[in-house]
């Protein structure tokens, strides 16, 4: 899996009511050049990720409207992409979009489990695009199998190049769809929908530390009030 042809082949795919954040331009927010810049941020990441020689994935559902749609990487929003420059050496990211940073409610729990992981893991969607309802471009939905049809090979040739050995999925979803890839997989609950202690439970017990509780510094929806 090279960088460069990866992304200009996830750049190549077109789908109704799913938004294409290294092809599609948001009316709304993006600057002129948003496609490019997360292209460019994508490449970057994933030379990045080779570098370092990581073998772990966290595998989330798809991307979310505060979120990936602006940063086109999975389970960042742009107030963490300075954080993830940090944690990946080499990568340079640069935000697409006007105004201040968005943050997003699943970034900060994933970010906030991150910060007491001795070794990064590598972050990617099942369905690595935005789907959104029909004529609601800022809204999201789960995608369809036929919609999943068309990454699926961009998936096993992710998963297979930068030589991933682990997967842990961040929900059911995730789960289902990991273990065609022949890697072990592991799931926590996704930390959406009154699922935040779960998430923060289940990171604890696969990597080995004390659990945080309500008030401590993993929780960050400090952002959100």
């Amino acid at each position: 899996m090279k960088p460069d042809s990866f992304v200009k082949s996830l750049a190549a795919i077109t789908l109704d009511n799913v938004f294409n954040p290294y092809r599609d331009i948001c009316p709304i927010h993006d600057r002129p050049d948003a496609a490019a810049t997360r292209r460019r941020n994508l490449r970057s990441y994933l030379a990045a990720a080779l570098e370092c020689g990581v073998d772990t994935l966290w595998m989330g559902r798809d991307l979310g409207y505060r979120g990936g749609r602006r940063t086109g990487l999975a389970l960042t929003d742009e107030y963490h992409l300075p954080e993830l420059e940090r944690l990946f050496p080499g990568a340079r990211l640069t935000r697409a979009t006007y105004g201040t940073a968005v943050a997003e409610r699943t970034a900060a729990e994933i970010w906030a489990a991150i910060g007491r992981v001795n070794q990064p893991p590598v972050f990617w969607n099942v369905f690595p695009f935005h789907p959104h309802e029909p004529g609601i471009a800022l809204s999201n939905r789960r995608f369809t199998r036929a919609e999943l049809s068309e990454v699926d090979d961009l998936n096993a040739s992710l998963i297979e190049g930068l030589g991933i050995k682990r997967i842990i999925s961040i929900g059911q979803d995730a789960a289902a769809y990991a273990g065609r890839f022949g890697v072990t997989v592991e799931v926590v609950r996704h930390p959406s929908y009154g699922g935040v202690t779960d998430f923060r439970r289940g990171i604890a017990e696969l990597y080995g530390f004390r659990l945080q509780l309500h008030g401590e510094r993993m929780s960050q929806h400090s952002l959100f009030s």
